[in-house]
């Protein structure tokens, strides 16, 4: 089966269905079709061939007296996109089994899947606008429903900042509509317009705007922690683990091709901008005592890294960045998981009251170890090559590479300290006599944290299973862009 368009409809159907569950049983049914959803995907990584090509093709006349078009296809760079957010789903569906939840929060997560679905397959810029909308919607209520503390306020300043970026998104999109002759917004006609110099520069700024939020990008980050923080697990992991590279994405799939003069005019503003928050996100999340806040801040840094290696304009560049994505999503739901079962076994999170959990909890210890691994980049684990892409990717910048690059890999360094201060407080030294009758992880717990680690460890040890799917399409991308 080749029909994208099912991937489309069934977390559709998945939604209304979930919808009318109100029993426990709503969480299984979500876990099944999302696995039919996984299982689906299958057919295309399998019949995928990696060259340039876009692949699955379709389209459909959706609005016809305005020539707006629904099409959809995959390459090298969306597939992997399709292969995180179809991977994901399932694990962060299976994470919530511990909270008692209706089939209203997983009809949200099963139609918040279409959105995400539809940003990654999109090949017209009014049908990736919908999905990019379709997506904020459900994560908003998700948030706002099921989140903690002050999640009204904090939820309405996260849809502010992103629906702010959307519209400016939404006006250059007009804008490069009434200047396609045919009025097509696919994206083959949009990236072969000759736009002049100031169009370019305020279509880069619009479309960077709505990208760098949805990132987030210092110094439109501000809404990030807050609601990372307050919202519930299953929520933070879909914002973190999917949904921030819908931004990322955005700047490879749209920015690059459809403005390369203002992309070459002001890279460097937008390098500069990736590797302040690498530095930013690393020192505050130092300070971090709330485990949640810290890799929040943690995720701003490790962001930034990806946009500096999109920015470099390379090959290794922009294939590290394909595969950090991936690797950065398994890492953060993998965090925000073992965060979750501290907090719900001793009813914190905070550093201060953790130490000695190993002793109790050995399981959960060794795959935390291998997920904290990961994600600072030691060798065999699959962080290492995404980010010795990514460095290597930066140093290659013609001017002043090797600033670049030494600032970017202070990551490694800083990451290192926050993440083994943190494993540190929570899993080693003296135990509080709250965990002396805790129970280490079992059942669904154990399973989904192995599955991570393993994935951890597989994608460092055969790195080549991802990175030949975007080779071809990124060496196509960067002979548009030059």
């Amino acid at each position: 089966m080749d029909n994208l368009f099912i991937l489309l409809l069934l977390p559709v159907v998945s939604a209304i269905i979930l919808a009318f569950m109100k029993s426990t049983s709503a969480k299984w049914a979500a876990f099944v079709l999302a696995l039919l959803q996984l299982g689906l995907t299958i057919p295309f990584i399998c019949n995928f061939v990696p060259d340039a090509s876009v692949q699955f093709s379709q389209s459909w006349s959706w609005i016809s007296n305005l020539g707006i078009n629904f099409h959809v296809g995959l390459d090298g760079i969306s597939l992997p996109m399709l292969i995180l957010t179809n991977g994901l789903i399932p694990l962060i569906i299976l994470a919530s089994f511990g909270h008692q939840k209706t089939g209203n929060f997983y009809a949200l997560i099963s139609f918040m899947q279409a959105g995400l679905v539809l940003v990654f397959i999109s090949l017209d810029a009014f049908s990736f606008y919908i999905g990019w909308e379709a997506a904020l919607i459900p994560i908003y209520f998700i948030c706002a429903l099921w989140g903690e503390g002050d999640r009204i306020r904090i939820n309405m300043k996260f849809f502010v900042y992103t629906f702010f970026g959307s519209l400016l998104m939404l006006i250059a999109i007009i804008y490069l509509y009434q200047q396609s002759g045919t009025k097509d917004l696919s994206w083959t006609t949009l990236t072969q317009l000759s736009l002049t110099e100031g169009s370019q520069r305020w279509i880069f700024w619009a479309f960077f705007a709505a990208f760098a939020i949805k990132i987030p990008l210092f110094p439109f980050h501000s809404w990030q922690p807050d609601t990372y923080t307050h919202a519930p697990a299953a929520g933070t992991m879909l914002l973190s683990g999917i949904m921030l590279k819908m931004g990322l994405f955005g700047l490879l799939r749209w920015l690059l091709p459809l403005v390369p003069d203002a992309v070459a005019s002001y890279g460097m503003v937008a390098m500069i901008m990736s590797l302040i928050g690498v530095v930013y996100g690393s020192i505050i999340a130092f300070k971090m005592n709330d485990a949640k806040r810290l890799i929040a801040y943690s995720s701003i840094a490790h962001v930034g890294l990806i946009s500096a290696g999109i920015f470099s304009f390379s090959q290794e560049g922009l294939q590290g960045a394909v595969l950090q994505m991936i690797n950065h999503g398994i890492s953060v739901v993998g965090l925000f998981f073992i965060i979750d079962v501290i907090q719900q076994r001793l009813g914190t999170r905070d550093l201060k009251e953790l130490g000695g959990l190993a002793t109790k909890m050995p399981i959960l210890a060794i795959c935390f170890l291998i997920i904290l691994m990961g994600a600072i980049g030691l060798p065999l684990t699959n962080g290492f090559i995404g980010e010795f892409l990514l460095l290597k990717g930066i140093f290659s910048t013609a001017e002043h590479g090797v600033w670049y690059a030494v600032i970017g890999g202070t990551t490694l360094i800083f990451g290192a300290v926050y993440m083994l201060r943190f494993f540190q407080k929570a899993m080693l030294g003296t135990a509080q006599k709250d965990v002396l009758d805790i129970q280490d992880v079992r059942g669904y717990e154990a399973l989904l944290l192995i599955i991570i680690s393993a994935l951890v460890i597989i994608i460092g040890v055969f790195p080549n299973c991802l990175l030949h799917l975007s080779e071809a399409s990124v060496s196509q991308l960067l002979q548009q862009i030059k």
